[in-house]
């Protein structure tokens, strides 16, 4: 899995006023946390955080706060409800060691038969949640619709990776050819 760097400044914790300040300074209030570390809270400037949040792309983050690295993962982030700038970040610390679980974006590839009879390939998730150990977590998640006839999907219960587990649920629908009324009248005249 690909990584980015951030770096940061450690912060205390502190009432409205002070997240105010730190946010109109172009700042973002962060925290860290993870089994068996205590909390770090820390500050990001907001256009080195877009790097990670505005993509659709999944990262190991390593942060660099004060001369200490740390590996995370984007756990959650709170957004302005008016100008969608990031207003609180958390981040949980991984392990090489550790399983970690993260979204992977997922790639549909291939021409779908459905979509040759005149069928419209539906694309219903664009990532899905898998836990693996940090060497083995891929880039992407690639799934082939070459398969797929009309009014059939393909659901993350069908899919398997090498030294990945799937952690979202298995009726979730990845893709499926929808059928058209092009594709009705293909049938029709093929009566």
């Amino acid at each position: 899995m690909k990584q980015i760097s951030i770096s940061g400044k450690i912060r205390v914790a502190g009432n409205k006023q002070s997240i105010k300040t730190i946010r109109r300074a172009g700042l973002v209030p962060c925290n860290l946390y993870g089994a068996g570390m205590e909390n770090v809270l820390f500050t990001v400037e907001a256009k080195d955080l877009k790097n990670i949040t505005d993509t659709p792309n999944a990262y190991i983050v390593n942060i660099e706060l004060e001369g200490k690295n740390y590996l995370a993962v984007l756990h959650e982030a709170q957004w302005h409800p008016v100008t969608d700038a990031a207003l609180h970040v958390d981040f949980l610390a991984v392990s090489e060691d550790k399983p970690v679980t993260i979204n992977v974006p997922v790639v549909v590839t291939g021409h779908a038969e459905g979509v040759k009879l005149g069928g419209k390939l539906l694309v219903s998730s664009r990532k899905l949640k898998v836990s693996a150990l940090m060497k083995d977590l891929p880039d992407t998640l690639e799934v082939d619709s070459t398969p797929l006839g009309i009014g059939k999907q393909i659901v993350a219960g069908d899919l398997h990776y090498e030294n990945v587990t799937i952690v979202s649920p298995k009726a979730t629908i990845i893709c499926s050819v929808r059928p058209t009324r092009a594709s009705a009248q293909n049938g029709a005249e093929g009566k």
